[in-house]
């Protein structure tokens, strides 16, 4: 059996206000709120077992005569009384407010690059929260409003004395009968059952900044939820999610697009007109251009959200090589290498400062 002086750290001959004193600072250190630790929750328990003996001046006389102490006394107060008590759990907290602010909401739409580039405006519709408009927020009907609760006088709690280890505590627990609010509705409205608000259907105009992309926000203050008993509404956050695009790709507020022409094209030089997010834009093919040549176009690419000012469109050259030839096309061809001296086996090694290999010290060097 476990020594109880010992447990609390006093003597045999402790006053009782000695045992209480260290019980107290025990109980501090090792409450589970305080430390949570599974080994301090067991000292936790075996002090308030020393103390519940110790205490009680019959347990004490039954303990120092070789008995457990435990004389089947029944306490009505728990350690959360008990600690209610130490810890501040019995002070006055005070009513609910039946007002409370709503919470934010959040929807998607879909977008496509030239609204994302240039902006829009998108009429959305949205389910929320709104104040009831039958009683405009209170709960109550006929213009009737919450009443005071007769149970706790406005308090929204009550008290009530416990008996424990360390003598009475008083503790504070939510009124039962208005649920901690201190008020009472006697005729909730039946629009919104005393809620203050209702679900709605609403229809809202977003404006849509130009250069946006997935994943940006916009935030439209007070057109979120409304609030229990027709609090104050959060706020209305807009995700935007950008669409597809049949042949451009975005890169940032830079667009990449490909195009196929010609090895003849290639080789004598040429103008092509692409069709660009601001329409048609011609583009201007150097003789000689090889495959995977980038050509930059400034100022035709994204607008730059929150500067206006627009990136670049890059249009990538791909050359096409035919993969059929009839005769006559084939002979032209074999002339053609005569001319110019080429062999079809003709090949040169490149070194490192080839293209492929620049373009591979690009990759490895981001």
């Amino acid at each position: 059996m476990a020594d109880h002086y010992q447990t609390l750290g006093v003597t045999k001959g402790a006053t009782a206000d000695e045992i209480k004193k260290a019980y107290r600072k025990l109980a501090r250190e090792l409450h589970p709120d305080v430390n949570p630790d599974p080994k301090t929750q067991e000292r936790f328990k075996e002090v308030t077992e020393a103390y519940d003996v110790l205490s009680d001046p019959q347990k004490r006389q039954s303990y120092d005569m070789g008995g457990s102490g435990f004389g089947g006394a029944n306490f009505g107060g728990g350690f959360s009384d008990i600690m209610d008590a130490f810890f501040g759990g019995g002070g006055s907290r005070g009513p609910r407010p039946r007002t409370r602010a709503g919470q934010d909401s959040l929807i998607r739409i879909q977008v496509d690059l030239n609204e994302a580039c240039f902006g829009t405006e998108r009429e959305i519709t949205v389910d929320s929260a709104v104040v009831c408009p039958k009683c405009t927020g209170t709960g109550c009907q006929d213009g009737d409003h919450p009443e005071m609760c007769l149970s706790c006088k406005g308090q929204g709690e009550t008290q009530q004395v416990v008996r424990s280890v360390i003598g009475q505590v008083m503790t504070s627990r939510p009124c039962n009968a208005c649920q901690g609010y201190g008020s009472v509705i006697k005729s909730p409205c039946r629009e919104c059952a005393g809620e203050g608000r209702v679900r709605s259907r609403q229809t809202i105009d977003v404006k849509i900044p130009a250069g946006v992309e997935t994943g940006n926000r916009i935030q439209m203050s007070g057109r979120g939820e409304v609030g229990a008993g027709g609090g104050p509404a959060g706020d209305l956050y807009v995700e935007i999610v950008e669409e597809r695009h049949e042949y451009l790709v975005r890169d940032g507020d830079t667009l990449h697009m490909q195009i196929d022409i010609s090895m003849v094209a290639a080789s004598l030089g040429t103008t092509v007109t692409v069709e660009s997010l601001d329409g048609p834009v011609d583009v201007q093919i150097k003789p000689g251009t090889q495959s995977g040549t980038p050509i930059v176009i400034k100022g035709k690419g994204m607008t730059r959200l929150r500067r206006g000012d627009r990136g670049d469109l890059i249009v990538h050259v791909e050359v096409h090589i035919p993969t059929k030839l009839n005769k006559e096309e084939e002979a032209l061809l074999r002339k053609f290498a005569d001319l110019r001296g080429e062999k079809s086996s003709d090949a040169h090694v490149k070194g490192q400062d080839g293209s492929i290999f620049s373009k591979l010290k690009g990759v490895f060097n981001k």
